[in-house]
């Protein structure tokens, strides 16, 4: 998108959001934000905030709007909507967090948005659906952030685990963004190499009981979170500035968002983590791992688990 202006419209300036527009800033991104809230005070305070950094990040013009500029937006980011409490799975939020997704995407799309929608809200799988829905965009131009922050999470740890700089760790986290989420054993390496089989080689330093217990303190990442902070934000709010990058610097990049499936994995109609290939229009292509039969009934579980969590949703609004 060389040549010309990029908007990124940020919906919610709560921790999520105001992390992603910190980290946006730094990392010189884009040439213009824009903070949108219901609580217009903490958006222009966060505006404030950031160009009073200005100097020492990457130039760029900051400010707190309305859903007019979400006209000239390239990209629109909903962080907006009820967190997930102490106690409370993601899928705990999908009423509350739909109602607040209608109004927010019909005034997105009655601005004359024709951008690309980001979706970061919880429960992500469901709401990147029903933001679809809303807005009646095609579905490569709605994309959830689906399982980004699993699949770096897993990645760290597995990095750690082994010695090995997370950046040469290769694997993915898929399915829900939640508690059905499942490792792509099969499709692991560091450097090319399996980890089953560098494991099965080192056998004397690694375990496979090891392995489950990182993706057991991956799944679960979110509630150790909480329990000590309240809520989880740089992770997702750096995640969401690479999905940007991708997005915006037409990358052809993989990432593990949440896409619609049209029948691959033999699924149908259903926004969930996956591989993907995302570039300036979007989503590209789904990419179609060949899983084991363990993962393919634990992808087709964690599936169900969202279309029975949503029927209530599709029944009301659909």
């Amino acid at each position: 998108m060389s040549g010309k202006t990029t908007r990124v419209v940020i919906i919610g300036a709560g921790f999520v959001g105001s992390s992603y527009a910190y980290a946006l800033l730094n990392q010189g991104v884009v040439d213009e934000m824009v903070l949108l809230d219901l609580n217009q005070a903490k958006a222009k305070g966060d505006a404030m905030d950031l160009n009073h950094g200005m100097p020492y990040g990457s130039p760029m013009k900051i400010w707190a709007g309305t859903y007019e500029d979400c006209k000239q937006a390239d990209l629109v980011v909903i962080t907006a909507g009820a967190n997930q409490a102490p106690g409370e799975t993601r899928l705990d939020l999908i009423e509350k967090n739909t109602k607040i997704f209608q109004l927010i995407v019909n005034d997105v799309m009655s601005s004359g948005f024709d951008g690309i929608f980001v979706v970061a809200t919880n429960p992500v799988d469901i709401l990147s659906y029903v933001t679809w829905k809303f807005s009646g965009l095609p579905t490569e131009r709605v994309i959830g952030s689906g399982t980004i922050l699993d699949t770096v999470r897993f990645r760290f740890l597995l990095g750690d685990y082994f010695n090995v700089d997370p950046r040469n760790v290769h694997a993915y986290i898929m399915g829900e963004h939640g508690d059905t989420e499942l490792p792509v054993w099969s499709h692991a390496d560091i450097g090319g190499r399996p980890i089953l089989s560098y494991l099965n080689s080192h056998s004397d330093m690694y375990t496979k009981e090891s392995l489950d217990d990182i993706f057991i303190n991956v799944r679960d990442a979110a509630y150790h979170i909480i329990e000590r902070k309240g809520a989880t934000y740089y992770g997702i709010a750096l995640g969401l500035v690479r999905l940007t990058k991708a997005i915006l610097r037409n990358e052809n990049s993989v990432l593990t968002i949440s896409a619609l499936l049209r029948g691959e994995y033999g699924l149908e109609d259903i926004y969930i983590g996956v591989p993907a290939i995302v570039n300036g229009h979007g989503v590209r292509e789904v990419m179609e791992l060949q899983l084991d039969q363990d993962e393919m009934e634990q992808f087709h579980t964690s599936a169900n688990v969202l279309k029975e969590a949503m029927l209530p949703i599709v029944t009301s609004y659909f």
